[in-house]
Formats: C-alpha cells, structure tokens, sequence
C-alpha cells in the first residue's frame, strides 16, 4: 500500500499548481470577494473546464478523462491553495458523485458530459436550516414527481443550474434532481462569511423532480455523496492550511523584531511546529481517505471521517495561527490572511461540521468492532 501520487500524478499536481498560480492570484479572489454582482469567476471555471478537471473522475463513456479519484484529490489539493472562487467542490464533489453513484444511464449521459464540460453547475441541498437533518425533520415533499419545501443554506445554490435535493416522497427520503431555471424555483441570495462561495435560500413550489436510485434511499445515498466528499474536501482544506503554513513562514522569516528574524524566537518556532504537525496529521488521513475512495474499499466511511475531522481542525488551525504570526498586520484588508480564514471557516461547514463527522466516526467505529 503506497500512500503518494504516483509520477504521473505528481506531474498533474504541479501543472494544476502552475495554472492555477498563474489565473487564480489573490487579486482575482478580491475581485470576486469585493463585488456583489459576480458570484464567481467565470473565466477560471472556463479555463477549469477546458483543464478537463471537471472530468477528471467522470467516465470516458460519459465525456470525462476518466482517470480516477486519485488524481481528482490532486486538483483539489490545488484549488484548496488559491482558495478558488468557482463552484468546483459543489459541481464535481457532490452533483457529480451522486449522478455516478445513483443516476440511470439516461441520467448520466444527460448530465455528466455537461458536468465535464463546465457547461452547467450543480448544487447539493440537503440542510433545511440549524441542526441535522433526519426523517422526522425533513420538510421538502415530492408529490406526483413534483417538489415542495425549501433549503437552506445551500452553498452555491445562487448560481447552480441544477440541485440535487434532499426530500421525502410518500414518507421515504429520496435524493431528486431538479432543474433550478424552472419558473417553480425561486432563490434568495444569502450573506455569509465567505462570499466566493455563495450560499441560497431556495424555495420549490411543485418542482418538477426526478429521482436518483431507489425509492427511500435518500439517506443512505446522502451518506454516500457525503463520505466521497469528505475525502475531495479533506484535500481542499489540506491544500488551504498548507499555503497557511508557507504564507507564515515566508513572513516569520522576513519580518524583523529586535534586531533578528521573529522566526527565531521560540515562541515563533512552536507555532509554526504546532502548524505543520497538524498539517502532516490531515494529510496522512486525506491519503488513506484517497485510497479508501479510489478502490471503493469498506474503509471508506471511517476514511472519510477521519480525512474530515483532521483537515477541519488542520486548516481552522493553520488560517488562525497564520493571522496572528502577521501581527496586527494580519487582521487587515489589504494582506490575504482572511481570505483562508474565510474559506476554512466556509468549508468547514460544508457537508457538516466536524463535531457532526466525530459522531459519525464514533458511530462507525462501534458498527465494526461489534460486526
């Protein structure tokens, strides 16, 4: 068992890498940050697309490069750096996983090519507002193919194209697509923490909805589309606390205090140890959770929570601590700092919050050992 990129894998990270250095700077997130009417970057999920990264895991048959969970870690692990403003994780970690997981084949071939193309964008909306949803609180009904209820947040729903929704139809749970263009749907765009990842209130109103898999399967198949999305998002956040960690280093090593380097006090030095272990830590169980998933081993909802929790508190961590590595400096507009402190508190919450995945993992743990 070897848990690294392979060479031609490494060879893809650092092209991922390059491009996305040199189309998505700390500028371009501004740009995205600092005005209200652009939701994304349009022309960075245009150059995405064209990357053929939206495909990356997509079956050939079904227009995607095919190549594999693992490489998709990958790119992820790359975006996570940059702190991308484009629907990538909402697109392919979610609508994407679920088409390939439940979708028929007329499902597949209708939407999985426009996926890999960057031709539509998709949303996962589950939450119905604070706390866990369940069968007793599930408010969003299908009735006759058609969908009433409302989510909320759902993270990039202001400008998906089609939703993936959580709903209860003659009282089973089931996961149904819905096309968000038709008039039956009206969203609310909401303020959050991180505007480059917009978040929805959206309201359907006999929706026309067609269901993945089987009837009453809705939650199993949630928990499904949540553990292979642990695992690409454990990657965005390991991404994310690594550029943490290098951003306050390069400026511990740069910035002088009493006539030497703070780098060299102490203080300074724990700080950034205490940084890069916790780094080393989520990024050890974003690689088991890489394997699980690619090999579709039983491991894989122990792997993903695993992969979830470390890379939460990982990247939390790292954006907190680079803050105050900068001073006073760092809780300012104008240095980037925030930027990650945003995303981490954003992806953070993504698919549940880590006190959520500590009790799915406990509650794993304890279906194993008494199997």
């Amino acid at each position: 068992m070897n848990f690294d990129y392979s060479d031609d894998q490494k060879f893809l990270k650092n092209e991922a890498r390059k491009f996305l250095e040199a189309r998505c700077t700390s500028a371009a997130v501004r740009k995205v940050l600092d005005n209200d009417d652009v939701s994304f970057d349009a022309e960075l999920w245009k150059g995405v697309a064209e990357q053929g990264w939206l495909g990356a895991a997509i079956p050939e048959a079904f227009g995607g490069l095919g190549l594999g969970h693992v490489e998709l870690c990958a790119i992820a692990e790359e975006m996570g750096r940059v702190a991308a403003p484009i629907p990538f994780a909402s697109t392919v970690y979610f609508v994407a996983e679920a088409v390939m997981l439940a979708g028929s084949d007329a499902q597949k071939t209708e939407l999985l090519p426009k996926i890999a193309a960057g031709e539509i964008i998709g949303c996962f909306a589950t939450s119905e507002g604070p706390g866990v949803v369940n069968a007793a609180s599930l408010a969003c009904k299908v009735d006759g193919g058609k969908l009433s209820g409302v989510k909320i947040p759902v993270t990039d729903g202001d400008i998906a194209d089609v939703a993936v929704v959580l709903a209860s139809e003659g009282g089973k749970p089931g996961l149904f697509l819905v096309d968000l263009k038709d008039a039956s749907v009206t969203r609310e765009t909401l303020k959050s923490l991180d505007p480059t990842r917009g978040v929805a209130r959206l309201t359907f109103k006999n929706a026309p909805a067609a269901r993945l898999g089987g009837g009453g399967e809705g939650f199993s198949l949630m928990e499904q589309v949540f553990d292979r999305a642990a695992v690409l998002l454990a990657f965005e956040q390991t991404g994310g606390a690594d550029k943490c960690l290098e951003m306050a280093k390069d400026y511990a090593m740069g910035r002088y205090a009493f006539g030497r380097v703070i780098a060299g006090y102490q203080a300074m030095k724990h700080k950034l140890a205490d940084m890069y272990v916790k780094n080393e830590v989520a990024r050890s169980n974003a690689y088991y959770g890489a394997w699980a998933l690619n090999t579709n081993a039983a491991e894989l909802p122990v792997a993903a929570s695993a992969a979830r929790i470390a890379a939460s508190e990982a990247y939390w961590f790292a954006s907190k601590e680079n803050i105050q590595t900068h001073g006073g400096m760092g809780f300012t507009w104008e240095v980037d700092c925030h930027l990650y402190y945003r995303r981490s508190r954003q992806l953070g919450l993504v698919a549940g919050a880590p006190k959520v995945w500590k009790e799915r993992l406990v509650s794993q743990l304890e279906r194993r050992n008494a199997a």
